[in-house]
């Protein structure tokens, strides 16, 4: 039994989700989306290196000591996995663990919208599963693989850094490549993506202009990308996929994402009703021409009248989204508030919606 087994442990009896460790201070969980001490401890130099060092292979020690931060997946018995990151700060060696459960969770059990199976059963185009850090994103597109892969005969091919859920191949054959383990970089790749025959490609995130480019191409030829990418809203994250280029190549992207973006899904994780859980809210775009025609303008300030518009194609904005949980009594009001895009106007939502709650937001 490894050192860190104990601490971990405690983390899944607790319901956490993430681990905090860093010398001189106490484990750290965050349970709920609040950080909580696991003991009155802080962890020592020596404790916490040996902890970490011990679940390491020596070429994970090598890159380690090289680059001064490490990205790994973690097996915890047969309860859960975890996506560890090392890294190193003023107090030496540091490191943050992120649950991942055992099981891929169906897109019904995460209570996703309809659409969602919509788009993981599209054929091509590129489909973007956006949100704030540690906010679902890599659990969401996981089950739309999950999906695939009970209804689909055809080949996905995933490129993780690392692998976090484990897909056991079903209809679907699952090639799951860990960056640093299987090929040197994200870009490596996808550059030899088309050649390993996949009918979908999945990218744990987009980090760069050139895996932008690249994923952007491999849609445009044809095949189903899903990708996650972090952004606030679907305006920032189709912004930001535009201006991680140069300016001279920004017209030239527009269009290319025009022409190939199948929809964006943004996921934010909101307190629930229960205080004892946090529940998933979205902001929905689904590819239309008028869609494709700001994009490629430039014009993302449309897209939230479009997105307004295009209830019938399962699109909706984040403040929609917010409303609908805070009508049927699944999310806090004043987690609901915090998280609207347009307060002054969520504020008389909630008056509309929940009155008895008017005192609680104003």
């Amino acid at each position: 039994m490894a050192a860190i087994d104990a601490i971990l442990e405690d983390l899944v009896k607790r319901g956490g989700s993430d681990l905090h460790l860093a010398v001189n201070q106490p484990p750290l969980a965050r349970v709920r989306g609040e950080i909580v001490a696991l003991r009155d401890a802080p962890v020592t130099a020596k404790e916490l290196e040996d902890m970490l060092l011990e679940v390491v292979t020596p070429a994970q020690r090598a890159r380690l000591a090289a680059d001064l931060d490490l990205d790994l997946a973690l097996a915890y018995k047969d309860v859960a996995r975890f996506r560890a990151s090392y890294y190193v700060k003023h107090s030496g060696i540091a490191a943050a663990f992120r649950l991942v459960p055992a099981r891929v969770p169906s897109l019904a059990e995460l209570g996703c919208p309809e659409v969602f199976w919509r788009l993981a059963d599209r054929r091509g185009g590129l489909v973007v599963v956006a949100g704030p850090s540690s906010n679902g994103k890599t659990t969401t597109m996981a089950a739309m693989v999950d999906h695939i892969n009970k209804t689909r005969a055809c080949h996905v091919l995933s490129v993780e850094s690392p692998i976090e859920f484990v897909h056991e191949s079903l209809r679907a054959q699952i090639t799951q490549r860990e960056v640093g383990l299987h090929t040197p970089t994200t870009a490596t790749a996808l550059r030899g993506a088309a050649r390993e025959n996949p009918d979908v490609v999945v990218v744990s995130e987009l980090s760069s202009a050139e895996e932008i480019e690249l994923a952007l191409g491999l849609a445009s030829d044809g095949h189903l990308v899903l990708a996650t990418f972090q952004a606030s809203g679907v305006a920032s994250a189709l912004d930001r996929l535009v201006t991680a280029f140069e300016p001279e190549a920004q017209p030239r992207v527009r269009s290319l994402l025009a022409e190939c973006l199948a929809g964006v899904i943004v996921q934010h994780l909101v307190r629930a009703a229960d205080v004892k859980s946090r529940m998933a809210v979205h902001e929905i775009l689904v590819a239309t021409p008028p869609i494709a025609q700001a994009i490629r303008a430039g014009k993302t300030e449309d897209l939230a009248g479009a997105m307004k518009a295009g209830s019938a194609q399962g699109m909706q904005t984040l403040d929609a989204g917010l409303e609908r949980l805070l009508g049927a009594g699944k999310i806090a009001p004043e987690a609901a508030l915090e998280r609207a895009i347009d307060k002054e106007a969520f504020a008389r939502v909630v008056a509309r919606v929940r009155p008895d709650l008017v005192d609680v937001v104003s």
